[in-house]
């Protein structure tokens, strides 16, 4: 019987750049695609850049953030103990899932972007006609992606992730390395976000699939589910 198998990507940075300010993962943009993928049986590989411990982002351990599968998660032990080592980027180049997914958190803005090795995954997935997915500051993942033709991944890809505006809500637009905004615009992608900031809005452009923030991990975990049974279903009837 074939398994499918989906790798998280998750960032390993516990601070920004000030060092009195923690930031890591976001949890819940990775307990919903964690419990969806969970529910229907997938392998689930778990890896960050250098592998070992995943931090945590507190803020997104705050009520008004931690919805009821996070925090159900988030209250067992054993779930939090898988966080404590995970592997790292490099034990799994090479491999070929059936779905990559890059989970957000602004820590991610420090390790993705200029990581070869994910770069490597990342490209390797899309050109293989596997399904590439991405969250929030996740899709920073994306920026520096090339395909074999020496163009980015990102250019002419209606794509969303977490916006500027939103950086300004979140009080940390003095504080992040960059405008994700401004440089998914500047690789050519058709950047898009939600009228309303801190709502959910999911983008499928073909294989690749992106969520505004942290409102979207719901909405993601789904349509990211419908899109691999969909792939499924569609690989099923070429046999």
């Amino acid at each position: 019987m074939y398994l499918r198998k989906i790798l998280i990507v998750v960032t390993g940075t516990s601070s920004f750049a000030n060092e009195n300010l923690p930031t890591g993962l976001w949890l819940s943009e990775f307990t919903h695609i964690y419990h969806s993928a969970k529910e229907r049986g997938y392998e689930i590989v778990i890896a960050n850049p250098e592998g070992g411990n995943v931090p945590i982002d507190p803020e997104s351990l705050e009520s008004i953030f931690l919805d009821k599968i996070s925090k159900e998660y988030w209250e067992s032990p054993g779930f939090r103990d898988m966080l404590h080592y995970v592997k790292g980027l490099g034990e799994v180049v090479g491999q070929l899932f059936d779905c990559i997914y890059l989970a957000g958190g602004h820590g991610a803005m420090y390790d993705f972007p200029n990581n070869t090795v994910l770069q490597t995954i990342v490209k390797d997935h899309y050109e293989s006609d596997k399904i590439v997915a991405a969250i929030c500051h996740g899709v920073s993942g994306l920026l520096n992606v090339k395909l074999s033709n020496g163009e980015y991944l990102i250019k002419g890809k209606e794509i969303t992730g977490f916006s500027w505006f939103e950086e300004s809500l979140a009080r940390r637009k003095k504080e992040v390395p960059f405008n994700l905004e401004a440089l998914l615009k500047e690789r050519g992608a058709d950047y898009q976000k939600a009228l309303i900031p801190m709502t959910s809005k999911v983008i499928v452009c073909n294989n690749l699939i992106t969520g505004q923030d942290p409102f979207s991990s719901k909405e993601m975990a789904e349509v990211l589910m419908q899109q691999l049974d969909e792939k499924a279903r569609t690989s099923k009837e070429k046999i």
